[in-house]
């Protein structure tokens, strides 16, 4: 029993540093959309109030994302050194 225990951990283990299964597209089949992004939830949708990504190509799109995700990591950064510069200096 032991034996069977340890044998289905390793199995199980080893499961998860496989590939996972990729399907295969094209793009030239199934065309660029915005609402293809990841970040567009079901009960929104794809939310671009100013409409940026109405005249934007793929490129451009990514490029805004990049930034996006870019500025949102400077500003988490930002708020944790105010946090840190009240710690220090408050003690």
């Amino acid at each position: 029993m032991m034996k069977l225990a340890i044998a289905s951990l390793l199995v199980g283990s080893a499961a998860a540093f496989a590939p996972a299964p990729m399907a295969k597209t094209s793009s030239a089949m199934n065309g660029f959309t915005a609402a293809d992004l990841p970040g567009a939830l079901a009960p929104m949708g794809f939310f671009d109030p100013l409409g940026f990504a109405e005249k934007a190509d793929e490129k451009t799109l990514k490029r805004y994302r990049e930034a996006e995700v870019t500025h949102g990591r400077v500003a988490m950064l930002a708020a944790v050194g105010f946090l840190v510069g009240e710690a220090v200096e408050g003690s």
